[in-house]
């Protein structure tokens, strides 16, 4: 209990130090459909910081910046090969890197915040159903058309609201990721946090320590995904910002 409580108030004075501008709010929904929602204000990155400095612990591999992700290009409305997260989730995610430290892990990012631009490319591929150079790695076992009726395409994405991260745990004693039993984006049940068939004990061990890790820093996970987690209190949860991924968004100190 001691432990938890010295966190939270970690977690606390950091979010302070990088002056969070936003109230609380309730928990809101994950993936949803919906047109791609862009609200006033979206274009306003004054309440979001850079991971590279909120979280100097955190491994940065953003997949979205490269080609090597289920679309096969890099994702319009990345611009660098950074993270940007609000101010409250990044004070969340900097006490959950500590967290990891200690129990000798790295935290590893994918994807952070995700401009809705973004996810209006990933709706444009869904569509091009003759679009399949990625199938072998993400979605070997669906067929492209399915991908909107079963969920792993939305016409937006909790992503866009700046408070939901991708992350793996890099194993420190290893020097590599630890073995969650399958990749980052796959689409398949094999990606559901609590799949067992054909897992390993350590497998499932490392998918446990991860959302024990998150959770405990105050991060709400997915049941579709292992390596999605949403802050809790996220300050913006009505909110689908559209600036682009690079730290020149943000403003200036």
């Amino acid at each position: 209990m001691g432990k938890t409580i010295w966190k939270r108030l970690a977690a606390l004075a950091l979010a302070l130090t990088l002056s969070a501008c936003a109230a609380s709010a309730p928990p809101a929904e994950t993936e949803t459909p919906g047109e791609a929602a862009r609200s006033a204000g979206a274009d306003d990155a004054s309440g979001f910081v850079s991971l590279a400095q909120a979280v100097p612990d955190a491994i940065l591999e953003i997949r979205y910046y490269s080609t090597y992700n289920f679309v096969g290009d890099r994702i319009h409305g990345y611009e660098q090969p950074c993270a940007l997260m609000t101010r409250e989730a990044a004070a969340a995610l900097a006490a959950a890197s500590q967290d990891a430290v200690e129990r000798g892990y790295r935290l590893k990012v994918y994807d952070a915040y995700r401009p809705c631009e973004a996810v209006d490319h990933f709706v444009a591929w869904a569509e091009d159903v003759e679009d399949t150079r990625m199938k072998p790695y993400f979605y070997p076992e669906l067929d492209k058309s399915v991908l909107f009726d079963q969920g792993y395409i939305a016409q937006r994405s909790g992503h866009s609201r700046g408070s939901t991260v991708d992350l793996t745990l890099f194993d420190m004693a290893t020097g590599k990721e630890a073995d969650m039993g399958g990749t980052f984006d796959y689409f398949g049940q094999l990606s559901h946090p609590d799949y067992t068939q054909g897992l390993t004990d350590q497998q499932l061990q490392n998918r446990n320590t991860l959302r024990d890790i998150m959770v405990e820093n105050g991060f709400q996970p997915l049941d579709t995904e292992w390596w999605h987690f949403t802050l809790a209190d996220e300050p913006y949860p009505d909110t689908y910002f559209t600036f682009p991924v690079t730290e020149d968004s943000l403003p200036t100190p």
